[in-house]
């Protein structure tokens, strides 16, 4: 009788023992994405991003981070994060990745690594109506940028000993200067331009769009490569279902990918 018993738990023990075993895994999120995966943007470059009334991050820079989140399934969180500070910051692991428009250069690959773009960039020129009427007319002018922007390098390299080259910490400090009359004339990269010249009709656009090949990625820590991947593969996908020009038509009225 001992002997029967025993069998019996042994048999209900090995098929509690095989179904347990067989009990499928909880998703996960995929090798190479950090969990949570932190984004660092700054929040002072409207309409890319910037802060709501509440101080939430907002913008086309958010919104694509959020959408590529998704697409990877990944638990994501935003950090707010200066821009003088926002490659150290990466690099000192703040965070692990910079969606905040950032320009991809060699110069910054010496420090980090970056994805394939998710949207290219023209400069433009901004100044008051009738005062200013390109680039060839700054001359002798106080003109602004934002620092350590390709807006501020182009600024240095064409500008200086013909104009007044201001460079600021933060776009929004250099459009209240131009606003003042401190300013002349602005560099600055267009979408941001055009969005600031919505809400001040006294301004424009003076001459054409400085065409740079400046492409838009995001940047990463070197060595990340599934997480690299991982970015490329989620802004194919998002460029692929409509999700990218959902939010593209939200702040744009052309593509800019």
């Amino acid at each position: 009788m001992k002997n029967i018993l025993f069998g019996l738990i042994a048999a209900v023990a090995v098929v509690v023992a095989f179904v347990t075993f067989d009990k499928p895994e909880e998703p996960t999120v995929a090798s190479g994405i950090p969990d949570p995966l932190r984004i660092g943007t700054e929040g002072a470059y409207p309409p890319f991003n910037g802060l709501d009334a509440n101080g939430n991050l907002i913008g086309f820079d958010v919104d694509i981070a959020m959408a590529l989140c998704e697409e990877m399934k990944a638990n994501c969180e935003l950090v707010a994060q200066d821009w003088d500070g926002i490659i150290p910051a990466l690099v000192a692991n703040k965070y692990d990745a910079i969606i905040a428009s950032m320009s991809i250069t060699d110069e910054r690959k010496q420090t980090i690594d970056f994805t394939n773009k998710y949207y290219s960039n023209y400069l433009a020129i901004i100044g008051a109506k009738g005062k200013v009427s390109g680039p060839g007319d700054l001359s002798g002018k106080a003109v602004g940028a934002q620092r350590s922007t390709l807006a501020s390098q182009w600024a240095e390299d064409n500008l200086t000993g013909q104009a007044d080259v201001k460079l600021y910490d933060t776009q929004t400090a250099a459009y209240a200067d131009l606003s003042a009359g401190r300013l002349d004339a602005m560099v600055s990269d267009i979408y941001p331009a055009m969005d600031w010249l919505k809400d001040n009709p006294g301004y424009e656009l003076a001459g054409d769009k400085i065409d740079i090949k400046d492409q838009i990625g995001i940047g990463i820590r070197q060595g990340e490569g599934e997480l690299k991947t991982a970015f490329n593969k989620a802004i194919e996908a998002i460029r692929a279902n409509g999700k990218y020009a959902e939010i593209n038509a939200k702040y744009f009225s052309a593509d800019i990918y």
